[in-house]
């Protein structure tokens, strides 16, 4: 028997309408509510299923002449070869193995048949999962509200048709649709050799890219598909079932990663790697104030260096708090060229009004906000501001996160050519659709006039969901007569002009009665809120109301206290913000993982038994927290062991860190007076089914090193309107010889696959925060970690 379940109950691969029972009602979720209400009222939309996912309307164009499509998502080849669309950026996450897998499992094709075809910009690669995810609703509350609204939410996705590569959403989003595209593909080509042979349909089987006959007879898949693709457009995605794990073959097993081998040879092409004909190249000179503007420049001063060709302003291209801003661009025939001429144009900038901006300032406004703003309440539960009876302590402790860069490896980068009317593309982007709009509304053309290719990824992080260098290469690119331009940032234009991880400031206040258990937990939080400049500046829609990434992994945590309150206050942020990898979670699980430690502190307990405790109910954390510890152990001598538990995207991890705190610093190492040394991670992840283990292993051991570099040193500071950080001297990321060893134990499960690209960075920084308060009894509440 294979599962009905997955693809929905339409015949195009839609899903099926939720039901209207167990709803309740509450403050917290009047967001979206009203979305869920008007689900029954809005006839012929509300009720209906979402518009189907399974056919392009870009046709056949993406794939080689002569490969047959039999959906949006697959074609063949007459030499058997398998085109996969993958409408996901490949940036070092995997996609490109793990995507496929899922339509070959389906197809029953060999993966080594299978070719990777960048998707169209067309509606049914959106990313339905993404925005379901950013509702703000607790991951236990299953009711008719947060239902309601994850399935309107769905629907307004797929009208949008945002192609997103985020939120570890890709294969979470692509569990249906891509097994569904497969499963049909692979009932087209039954039935096509069901009518070659003059046999029943029921009678045939699938193997290995072939339809075989009871009989022994055998149809590659490569001489059936123009047949299939006559035959097939009756086919019901709700009337083909899907395989069960126990009949999975590629799903779930450690297989290689297919971009292995081109990004060890060279051969991966990236964004920098792009060589059109007649490609010139642009470097920038952009404001060193945060808000300062191009008062004028001197292009004559230059005009006689070596490959120089023109000076633009690209200031005007750029949507408010991009991290660009202002800035001038020199185009050269060589990038060293232009870079060596922008550095010597002179350029006169504009007074900024933030001049005085200083991370100084942004905490105090922080302080400032929480002492006279009550917040938005994302949870409340109980009675957190009742009287503590006899014999109970409050525990208080305020805790700081700062401003982080993304530092991806390649640097920012777009190359753009805009001839005749038609705009070209190649970007290392997470956002195709997004870079697509932009790049029309830039060359003022329609955004059928404007293609894309995406290249890999030399890290995202979040930072390649903008789309500032996508504005500022076709603003360069219409003032180059139809030769294509290649703009690149240096290190320093990186860092210093980068959309940062938001600064947030935490306090906490707990009620501890004498028995040690935890009688009223309230959390208030400050922090600029990220949506309130995303959706503005890259889609053109208002940035209000609340902002779950502000307060996630705080208000939706699972710890049992019955008087719980979680409020945030949002804080206008001067400083240019974006989503970075793990966003809220990424400080927010340091707040609240320190302060559980905290409080199991206070109540005499052990750490991990104070989690058990109030975890009873919920057996997947349990069973995280269990085989983490088991694995770990006991600590070396002279080393401790810290403990966190934490669930994002899906995914719930338990992290110990085994760390030292030596009195000789690490040399060349920019951190501490006295080097906090972490030897071992052990990790423990429930994702879901793992699609490939040896994936979710090195998104691990990604998210460990990408954490610990945030967490010893990850710091951008502010004064004078300016960052002080510039390049990885001042900024440094995890060097060799810090990296740990990283255990992955991946728990067995056969519920759908959950997000993997970023749920264990936020573990990290609690993790060692711990330990190093059982080595040395200091709380270090405040990021980076820095002893005194």
């Amino acid at each position: 028997m294979r599962d009905t379940s997955g693809p929905g109950s339409d015949k195009d691969g839609r899903e099926p309408v939720p039901g209207v029972r167990g709803a309740r009602k509450g403050r917290r979720r009047f967001l979206l509510g009203g979305l869920a209400a008007g689900a029954t009222l809005v006839v012929g939309w509300g009720v209906a299923p979402p518009r189907q996912r399974l056919r392009a309307t870009a046709g056949s164009a993406v794939h080689d002449a002569g490969t047959v499509a039999l959906n949006g998502w697959v074609a063949i080849a007459s030499d058997g070869t398998v085109d996969v669309v993958v409408p996901r950026s490949e940036m070092g996450q995997g996609v490109h193995t793990a995507l496929p897998m899922l339509l070959a499992e389906e197809l029953d094709a060999p993966l080594a048949s299978v070719r990777v075809v960048q998707a169209p910009i067309d509606k049914i690669f959106a990313n339905l999962t993404v925005l379901r995810d950013t509702l703000p609703f607790h991951p236990d509350d299953l009711g008719n509200v947060p239902q309601g609204a994850r399935w309107i939410a769905g629907k307004v996705a797929r009208e949008l048709g945002i192609m997103f590569t985020g939120g570890s959403s890709s294969v979470k989003d692509a569990w249906p649709t891509m097994r569904a595209a497969g499963a049909v593909a692979r009932a087209m080509l039954l039935r096509a050799a069901a009518e070659q042979w003059k046999t029943n349909v029921d009678t045939l089987t699938t193997r290995d890219g072939m339809v075989v006959h009871p009989d022994g007879r055998r149809a590659p898949y490569g001489l059936l598909a123009a047949r299939a693709a006559a035959l097939g457009g009756s086919i019901a995605a709700s009337d083909v079932p899907l395989k069960t794990p126990a009949q999975f073959t590629l799903i779930g097993k450690p297989l290689p990663r297919r971009d292995a081998a081109s990004k060890v040879n060279g051969q991966a092409r990236f964004g920098v790697d792009v060589r059109p004909e007649g490609l010139l190249y642009a470097a920038l000179r952009m404001a060193p104030v945060l808000g300062g503007g191009v008062g004028g420049f001197e292009a004559d001063a230059i005009a006689a260096m070596p490959g120089v060709v023109k000076v633009v302003d690209v200031s005007a291209a750029l949507a408010p708090l991009s991290g660009a801003g202002a800035g001038v661009a020199v185009v050269a025939e060589g990038w060293w060229q232009a870079k060596q001429a922008a550095l010597a144009l002179p350029v006169r900038w504009t007074v900024s009004p933030h001049a005085a901006l200083s991370s100084e300032s942004v905490f105090a406004g922080f302080a400032q906000a929480l002492d006279r703003e009550s917040g938005y309440t994302y949870f409340e539960s109980g009675s957190p501001d009742a009287p503590a009876p006899a014999g109970a302590r409050t525990v208080q402790a305020e805790y700081r996160a700062p401003f982080l860069a993304h530092a991806t490896m390649e640097p920012q980068n777009c190359t753009a050519q805009v001839l005749n009317g038609k705009v070209k593309l190649w970007a290392p982007t997470q956002v195709a659709s997004i870079a697509v709009d932009v790049a029309a509304k830039v060359a003022g053309v329609s955004r059928d006039d404007v293609s894309i290719e995406v290249t890999m990824l030399g890290g995202g992080f979040g930072r390649r969901l903008e789309t500032d260098m996508v504005a500022q290469a076709v603003a360069v690119a219409m003032q180059t007569r139809g030769r294509p331009v290649q703009l690149i940032w240096t290190r320093e234009d990186d860092t210093g002009h980068d959309v940062y991880r938001p600064a947030a400031l935490a306090r906490y206040t707990a009620c501890v009665g004498a028995d040690g258990r935890v009688l009223a937990w309230d959390s208030k939080l400050a922090s600029g809120a990220i949506g309130h400049q995303y959706f503005p500046r890259n889609l053109g829609l208002p940035g209000v109301g609340p902002d779950k990434t502000t307060a996630e992994g705080e208000y939706d945590m699972q710890y049992a206290i019955a008087n719980r309150r979680s409020r945030h206050v949002a804080v206008e942020s001067i400083v240019p913000i974006g989503y970075w990898r793990s966003v809220g979670h990424s400080h927010n699980a340091f707040f609240k993982e320190s302060f559980a430690d905290e409080l199991a502190h206070a109540a005499g307990q052990d750490p991990a038994a104070w989690r058990r405790a109030l975890l009873k109910d919920h057996p997947r954390h349990l069973a995280v927290l269990d085989a983490a510890l088991a694995r770990a152990g006991t600590p070396a001598a002279g080393r401790a062991h810290g403990l966190a538990v934490h669930q994002s995207f899906g995914t719930v991890v338990a992290m110990v860190a085994e760390v030292s705190v030596a009195e000789v610093p690490l040399a060349e190492v920019p951190l501490a007076d006295k080097d906090i040394r972490v030897h071992r991670v052990v990790c423990a992840v429930d994702c879901g089914i793992a699609v490939n283990p040896n994936i979710v292993a090195q998104q691990v051991e990604s998210s460990v090193v990408f954490g610990l570099s945030a967490a010893l040193a990850g710091e951008i500071t502010f004064a004078n309107g300016q960052p002080q950080q510039t390049n990885f001297g001042d900024y440094p990321v995890l060097r060799m010889a810090q990296v740990p060893d990283v255990e992955t134990i991946v728990m067995p499960s056969a519920a759908p696959p959950e997000g993997m690209g970023e749920p264990a960075v936020p573990p990290v920084a609690p993790a060692v925060a711990n330990a190093v308060f059982k080595l040395t009894g200091q709380r270090l509440r405040s990021l980076p970690l820095r002893l005194a």
